[in-house]
């Protein structure tokens, strides 16, 4: 019955335009518009691990309309880590994929902390390529401190299934926004973020490791996290200052633990806003605006001078060689 539905809905969308008006969605595209309200990077990260803050479904049931979760990649099982299906956005169908993380210590247990296995990933494509075919646009929403790292998960093809996933994200053929709305971490969170618009909750963090974890490969002990934090500029501000984030989504005050509505309206108005003006692109102009945004990530110093002569390996260099 609800594909039925949209099948209608498709066939009824306009081809100029999307027609749907564009919603007021004021992003922070400054960090400078935070003034006092700007929490330190410790700060933030505590804030992002809120067991009370809102995570993927809390936001999914405010947010979107009629969501039908679709369950299993069709090889091994279905991974609770990764929530994904067909929803509604003030009528249009998109797809939503996310992380979901646990507001309890037995909801976190069941959800594996939000660390999705490759069987997750792999849910997660397909339903990328779904979106891809029925000409959907696909929402995710990042909230994992990191893909699970259990040995089992390395059998069944972890580093593949994220590798997969980024892939398959760079060409899908379909407007692509992602939302940091927690902790991001590393490849686990990427897998979900190669999007035409990266934004971010004002609290949220986004870094290629948790602070702990730089912590003990820097200074040999998690004690040091709260200077790996500041040291690693994983809290919103920073990310939109080096240009990871496009934008940055009002939290109430305090943060968004303190009103889930409040938050889920404006994450609605940043989503409406965002495929309102991506909708307008053709598609291979979206595509190369996609690949644009990431090859401009980052800065290459290219080295002066002529570069050191290689050095002979160690075996020449024992039989004189």
């Amino acid at each position: 019955m609800f594909m039925r539905e949209l099948r209608t809905a498709l066939r009824s969308r306009p081809v100029d335009g999307n027609g749907y008006a564009a919603a007021d969605a004021p992003l922070i595209t400054d960090p400078a518009e935070l003034g006092s309200s700007r929490v330190s990077a410790w700060g933030a990260v505590k804030l992002a691990r809120h067991l009370q803050r809102p995570h993927a479904l809390h936001l999914i049931e405010r947010v979107f309309g009629r969501f039908q979760e679709l369950h299993g990649d069709r090889t091994f099982r279905d991974d609770p880590a990764i929530v994904g299906g067909i929803a509604e956005l003030d009528g249009r169908p998109v797809v939503v994929v996310a992380q979901q993380k646990g507001s309890s210590t037995e909801e976190n247990i069941q959800r594996n902390f939000g660390m999705p296995h490759p069987e997750g990933y792999r849910k997660a494509i397909r339903l990328y390529r779904l979106a891809e075919r029925f000409h959907l646009p696909l929402i995710t929403l990042i909230d994992t401190p990191g893909a699970f790292p259990g040995p089992e998960a390395e059998e069944r093809g972890q580093a593949e299934a994220i590798a997969k996933s980024i892939e398959v994200m760079t060409r899908l053929r379909t407007p692509v926004v992602a939302i940091v709305i927690g902790e991001g971490g590393s490849g686990g969170a990427l897998a979900l973020g190669v999007g035409d618009v990266v934004l971010a909750l004002e609290n949220a963090i986004y870094s290629v490791i948790s602070p702990e974890g730089a912590a003990a490969i820097l200074w040999r002990t998690a004690s040091e996290a709260e200077r790996a934090a500041k040291a690693l500029r994983l809290a919103g501000p920073d990310l939109l200052e080096i240009g990871i984030v496009d934008g940055l989504i009002p939290e109430p005050k305090g943060g968004a633990h303190n009103d889930h509505d409040a938050t889920a309206a404006k994450v609605k108005n940043a989503i409406v806003s965002q495929l309102d003006r991506l909708s307008r692109l053709t598609m291979s102009d979206l595509l190369a605006a996609r690949y644009e945004r990431f090859r401009r990530i980052g800065v290459v110093v290219e080295p002066a001078g002529e570069l050191a002569a290689p050095r002979r390996p160690w075996w020449k260099r024992v039989l004189g060689r």
